[in-house]
């Protein structure tokens, strides 16, 4: 019961589906906190807020104080986040990822000057980083994602256009440097004056704070001022081209599935499953049905035969559809306390040849029947049947 609750209390801080109302509503009340803190650290700047400041403080102490909770919650469930883990290997995980130290940090910078109370006013600094929480919210939606896919897979372009630039830097702030020294040697100190010139031209902000008076100076920094345009526009390109092919992609994806016409369900793999610790190719599954894809940890992880399937795995399993254009009809019963069926095994019900009994949905759990099943009360049973059924719904498939 104690597990049960833990896993509960884990869904519901990780990000909602639109099926979990609590969940949806957790991540809606953060966001709501993080944009508070955001407007109180904004509006503390200005002199207007000075009367309000007790309020702003109750307001930013709560949300902080509801941070702090959250971020308890999560390392102590965080053996779900990574379930081929130990418990303590998995917080400790936690602790040092990504999304660990930006949610440790969201609320820190609030406790820190009450230990050390010199160094206040430059821990209220760290409160911005609460923005980068919004990014956890928003880790699902496409433009977000299709951006991170962006980038991955063009890394090493861009690395390589980034080198590019970082070299010519370095090689025109030390041409910089031995033009303009003898002339303006206020100015052009060193080479990281250079640095300074060369950055702002090549990148082509030009603060005007620094620039070249000899002849020679001013030619070279044409020169550069040309290259820093096609220099800048090298990494824009690269990624440009690479949205382009991601939404080709997702495009002829989305053909081919409607093409072939196939139909999707998940299925969450409990500890109880018999699919539980087995790797994809050991699986018997019927002619016709394909693993599509394995949600793990927020991820998606593309099925191999070699692949192991873990508890809380979310496998999307793939069917083609029939040739038939005829509905299935199956009528749904709910079994009150005294049905004839109750406590009864399936195999020793007087239905009809005609009759299968397909799923039973007890509780939150569905049971696939077989003849050792027994039937309780409270129990709805999805049977297939040309026969009338009484008390029954019909639901079409």
């Amino acid at each position: 019961m104690k597990q049960s609750k833990k896993k509960r209390i884990f869904d519901i801080i990780q990000i909602g589906y639109v099926g979990d109302v609590i969940s949806r509503a957790f991540d809606i009340l953060i966001t709501i906190a993080i944009l508070l803190n955001l407007f109180i650290a904004i509006f503390d700047t200005f002199t207007q807020s000075i009367p309000y400041r007790p309020v702003l403080d109750i307001v930013e102490n709560i949300t902080v104080a509801g941070f702090t909770i959250e971020y308890i919650l999560r390392v102590w469930t965080a053996e779900y986040l990574y379930p081929n883990k130990k418990r303590w290997i998995a917080r400790i995980s936690y602790i040092f990822s990504l999304g660990g130290i930006v949610d440790l940090l969201s609320f820190l910078p609030n406790c820190l000057p009450v230990f050390f109370p010199q160094g206040a006013v430059a821990f209220r600094m760290f409160r911005v980083i609460r923005i980068l929480r919004l990014f956890r919210v928003n880790s699902y939606y496409d433009a977000l994602n299709i951006i991170g896919q962006v980038i991955k897979r063009k890394k090493d372009q861009i690395l390589s256009s980034v080198f590019i630039i970082v070299m010519l830097i370095i090689a025109s702030s030390l041409c910089m440097y031995s033009l303009e020294h003898e002339a303006q040697p206020d100015v052009f100190k060193n080479a990281f004056s250079g640095i300074w010139w060369s950055v702002s031209t090549l990148l082509t902000v030009g603060y005007g704070d620094i620039y070249p008076v000899t002849v020679l100076g001013k030619i070279f920094s044409i020169l550069i001022t040309f290259l820093g345009v096609g220099m800048v526009a090298i990494p824009t390109g690269i990624l440009s081209a690479g949205f382009v092919e991601q939404y080709s992609m997702l495009k002829k994806s989305t053909e081919y599935l409607m093409e072939k016409e196939l139909k999707f369900i998940k299925l969450i793999i409990t500890e109880e499953h018999n699919w539980n610790g087995k790797k994809i190719s050991e699986l018997n599954l019927p002619q016709g049905l394909i693993i599509a894809a394995i949600l793990r940890n927020g991820e998606t992880v593309m099925p191999k035969g070699t692949l192991t399937l873990h508890e809380n795995d979310c496998v999307v399993i793939g069917a083609k559809d029939c040739d038939i254009n005829v509905d299935v009809d199956l009528k749904q019963v709910e079994l009150r306390e005294h049905h004839p069926w109750v406590g009864h095994k399936i195999k020793e019900l007087d239905i009809s040849r005609h009759t299968l009994i397909v799923m039973i949905r007890r509780g939150d759990n569905v049971v696939v029947p077989n003849g050792d099943t027994v039937i309780k009360e409270g129990d709805i049973v999805f049977i297939f049947s040309k026969r009338y059924v009484a008390d029954s719904q019909t639901i079409t498939v």
